[in-house]
């Protein structure tokens, strides 16, 4: 479990990121953070796995204060993929990449050379072993930097705007990636402005604005809630502006529809003279 107890943070004085986050995040949960840029997202994630401590407040990992956890005991628990692969990316080929943090892990020879040779292949870099990660386009880059956390297998995995630069298949395959490392138990956690990937693949959303969480809770509650919307400076969901649409028309379809399932239902119920609450 990760538990933020009333943390907050400010860069060298000159703005205060986080004023007070309080939070809980349950062994094997997919939750989405989402919120406005300045919001906070990215520095309460930094707090996760060590990269920031708190200047006031606590943060417990399983229970232990992270501020008598060293940075690389905490690695082995929460890995976190950077929003821009070029924080994280920094030697001249892939295969280096990947294999540099499980050198660091103290991993055998075989166990390195299988994590990679397997992680590369799920992620569709295979191709791409030899070649200097900074040859390859931004997407690209994007999955080998996350390629070098998953294939230190951390419980808890952390993902920055990890669909940034990603096309379509390449955002399925991803969301899928994290479906499949989720049944085994894992804690996936995403920052992201791309309200329509959470909507579909992530059941818990925390909305954030200037530094607090303004709400947590389910993502169908949260992202139907206009006053949430507008204070995080979100985009309404397509599905949700479809409904209101609807409302127009037909006053019974329910104001709070954020995915796909349930405009199909509120239609086919419209087709079938239905009503709804």
């Amino acid at each position: 479990m990760i538990q933020l107890d009333d943390v907050y943070y400010s860069y060298e004085g000159l703005y205060t990121a986080l004023r007070g986050v309080s939070l809980e995040i349950e062994d094997g949960e997919r939750v989405a953070i989402m919120g406005s840029n300045g919001a906070g997202k990215t520095t309460l994630i930094k707090h996760m796995n060590g990269l920031l401590r708190p200047q006031r407040g606590h943060v417990f990992l399983d229970g232990r204060d992270t501020r008598n956890l060293s940075v690389a005991e905490m690695a082995r628990i929460v890995g976190l993929v950077f929003q821009s692969p070029d924080h994280q990316l920094f030697l001249d080929s892939v295969h280096k990449e990947v294999v540099f943090g499980l050198k660091n892990l103290g991993f055998t020879s075989e166990e390195i050379e299988d994590r990679c040779a397997s992680t590369l292949e799920h992620l569709g870099l295979t191709g791409f072993a030899e070649r200097s990660p900074f040859t390859l386009s931004g997407g690209e880059r994007k999955r080998v930097a996350l390629a070098c956390v998953l294939a230190t297998e951390p419980r808890v995995l952390a993902l920055d705007e990890p669909t940034i630069g990603q096309d379509a298949q390449q955002k399925d395959r991803l969301a899928q990636l994290l479906l499949d490392l989720n049944q085994k138990e894992r804690t996936v956690i995403v920052v992201t402005h791309d309200i329509e990937f959470v909507i579909e693949h992530f059941p818990r959303t925390v909305a954030m604005a200037d530094g607090r969480i303004v709400a947590d809770g389910s993502t169908s509650s949260v992202l139907s809630n206009d006053k949430v919307i507008e204070l995080c400076s979100l985009a309404h969901p397509q599905v949700t502006l479809a409904a209101k649409a609807l409302r127009q028309s037909f006053p019974e379809v329910p104001e709070r529809i954020t995915s796909m399932s349930q405009i199909e239902e509120v239609i086919m119920g419209l087709l079938e003279g239905g009503t709804y609450s």
